[in-house]
């Protein structure tokens, strides 16, 4: 392993969350807060750190796969515990477990809190909250590859290690410029849904923070009320439409913006993805059309819960505990199933659900015609085996911190429905659960053990198993 360039690259990226840092420390100084001093001192410290572990350039400045692996996962870890920080020493969330556990939430744009009320946090620290949601929708790395020179090449295992979802492909030649087109659409998209929901009459710091949290998917609220809280259809409308947007693979949205319809067209994974959206919200609509004075209404509600679900971002606009076991059911559903590849949403992945099914109909084929030759297309491409073997090995991952997860939290001695539903969220990077950890719940009642078992599943989640947990791997560390 590189070690030198490793540790090089972590520096700069704690630099790069420094900067960042700032920007809370500014909203502060406009709203006279005094936690903007606590935001001020963890930026500078965490600076002083970047520079220490960046000061000497290496000679030797590739990034093979499992320097890719190891600076994702380690780097990850480092920027929550340093993001934290500012939580403790502003007083906000005194104890370490909970601000560590707010902080990854937001990273890896999970959106699940320990906060029960939000009326007493600064805006400093609101706006902290909803960036990091930014920051980690696209990926720090991802930003840091575009914007900053580290490697002298083979930067794609670092943007494999971060991006969500089974194939990572180059729009252009440079892997620089492809990251650098991809945070400018996402940008782009950010600014123009705070002017959209600037206009329905929403301030613009609000608007400016539920953008955030809508563009990384990750559902921190302004206020306990949530979206429910503006009470505007108009403004319902406009995240629904944002945050299907954010779940669509962000090379599709490229190729619509320039004008190269066909690969949008054919993309299997986006007909997969509106067809599940449009199915959903249809069967919910039916399912608790009683519960509203009208069908439109119902609609209203529905399609905005399937599209906050499905795309992991998990903002409420109403109390999904109340709706028949039926919709309950489909919504836990669409937290396993998730949103696309290569967009910022969580769960499985449209993808390699269908990539699944398609290879477990191959399966059964075989099983009548043993002797049959055929080759499993996706997108009008052949599968390569190795990609078919790489989903089945995240998928065992996936079950085996699920059911980890799952065990240490019935440790609790509650009911299965709040336990079940807090450990798919998380894992799913999807925010609010059912029952204890619904829409109206948080998680702050949980011990401290749940707490970091759950911020585990939730980076897990989010690097999608391979980065975070290979560091627990003897051979990983073997040179």
């Amino acid at each position: 392993m590189n070690k030198k360039m490793v540790v090089f690259t972590i520096g700069k990226l704690l630099k790069v969350e420094s900067i960042l840092l700032l920007l809370p420390c500014i909203a502060g100084l406009v709203y006279h807060e005094k936690e903007s001093v606590s935001y001020a001192v963890v930026a500078v410290f965490v600076f002083i750190v970047g520079t220490l572990l960046s000061w000497k350039k290496p000679k030797n400045r590739n990034v093979f796969a499992k320097e890719g692996f190891f600076i994702v996962g380690v780097s990850w870890t480092l920027l929550s515990l340093f993001g934290a920080l500012p939580f403790m020493l502003s007083g906000e969330i005194p104890s370490f477990t909970d601000a560590f556990f707010e902080t990854v939430s937001g990273f890896t744009t999970t959106g699940s809190s320990i906060l029960p009320t939000l009326s007493n946090i600064s805006h400093a620290s609101l706006f902290w909250r909803s960036f990091t949601h930014w920051i980690g929708g696209m990926g720090i790395l991802v930003f840091t590859v575009a914007f900053i020179p580290i490697a002298s090449g083979r930067t794609m295992h670092i943007l494999k290690a971060e991006m969500p979802g089974p194939i990572i492909g180059k729009l252009v030649s440079k892997v620089r410029v492809t990251a650098r087109i991809l945070y400018v659409i996402y940008t782009v998209l950010t600014l123009v849904q705070i002017i959209l929901l600037a206009f329905g009459g929403m301030p613009i710091f609000d608007s400016m923070l539920n953008s955030f949290a809508t563009a990384g998917t990750g559902g921190f609220s302004m206020s306990n009320a949530g979206i429910a809280g503006y009470n505007s259809a108009y403004i319902d409308g406009v995240i629904t439409v944002f945050m299907i947007l954010f779940g669509i693979n962000f090379n599709l949205i490229y190729f619509f913006l320039i004008g190269k319809i066909a690969p949008v067209l054919k993309s299997e994974e986006l007909r997969g993805y509106l067809g599940v959206i449009a199915a959903a919200t249809i069967l919910i609509t039916v399912n608790i059309a009683s519960q509203y004075p009208s069908y439109l209404k119902a609609f209203r509600y529905a399609v905005f819960q399937v599209a906050s679900i499905i795309t992991t971002t998990g903002f409420t606009t109403t109390n999904y505990d109340h709706w028949p076991l039926f919709s309950q059911t489909i919504l836990l559903l669409l937290m396993f199933i998730g949103a696309c590849a290569g967009s910022t949403g969580g769960g499985i992945k449209v993808s390699r659900i269908q990539m699944l099914i398609k290879h477990a109909l191959q399966e059964m084929k075989k099983v009548v015609h043993s002797r049959s030759v055929t080759s499993l297309e996706y997108d009008g491409e052949t599968i390569a085996p190795k990609t078919i073997g790489n989903i089945h090995a995240y998928l065992v991952l996936y079950l085996i911190v699920f059911v980890v997860s799952l065990l240490i939290l019935s440790l609790e001695n509650i009911n299965f429905q709040t336990i079940f539903s807090a450990v798919a969220t998380c894992i799913n990077n999807v925010g609010p659960g059912f029952k204890a950890v619904g829409p109206t719940g948080n998680f702050g009642f949980l011990s401290d053990l749940s707490k970091w078992t759950l911020s585990f599943a939730m980076l897990a989640g989010r690097l999608e198993m391979f980065p975070i947990l290979l560091l627990f791997s003897k051979s990983f560390w073997k040179s």
